[in-house]
């Protein structure tokens, strides 16, 4: 079962584990699960414990956070809300672009952790990183969140989001953590 309510997220996900894992939606009925933990591995423990409590299978979420050297480490675990509560994928590259204007250093480092919840209170965790730059501008709309302005490196100088899907898969933070994840679970 699936914590994530973000339908580019879940397919990007189903696509790194294959048909290793049947991944089912988050249930509707669910409603909003409250991300306000301190750290990336609290937030997806939490989204993936209510699932699992909700639901009484297995669960599986994560939480990614773009950590920029230049802001000091900042958006982190605010990245989904570095722009406000409301706040939408391209408000969000705005403001992050707006307060790297100046910006000398523009190194970045995408950060996943990916925890699975069982139901009888065991877990498993992983956690996958991609080192990279902020583009002065976003590139190409393929993609969502950071994706058209994040830069990784061994990445020919493409953002994400002008990657295929395969392509950012194989060097994402996302893909890697997945990827750890699944080989944990011996697929």
């Amino acid at each position: 079962m699936a914590a994530t309510a973000n339908p580019h997220k879940l397919a990007e996900i189903a696509a790194i584990l294959g048909s290793a894992v049947e991944l089912l939606p988050r249930p509707a009925d669910l409603g909003e699960i409250t991300e306000d933990g301190d750290t990336l591995e609290a937030n997806a423990r939490l989204k993936a414990t209510a699932v699992c409590s909700h639901t009484g299978q297995p669960a599986v979420a994560d939480d990614t956070g773009l950590e920029v050297a230049a802001l000091g480490g900042a958006p982190g675990v605010r990245s989904a809300r570095y722009a406000g509560e409301h706040a939408d994928d391209s408000d969000n590259r705005r403001r992050l672009l707006a307060e790297m204007e100046a910006a000398a250093d523009r190194s970045a480092c995408f950060r996943t952790v990916a925890v699975v919840a069982f139901p009888d209170g065991r877990e498993l965790l992983a956690e996958g990183m991609a080192a990279g730059t902020i583009a002065e501008a976003p590139r190409d709309n393929q993609g969502f969140g950071y994706d058209p302005v994040f830069v990784p490196d061994g990445g020919d100088g493409r953002t994400f989001a002008e990657m295929s899907a395969d392509e950012k898969n194989a060097v994402s933070h996302r893909g890697r953590a997945f990827q750890a994840l699944a080989e944990q679970l011996g697929r």
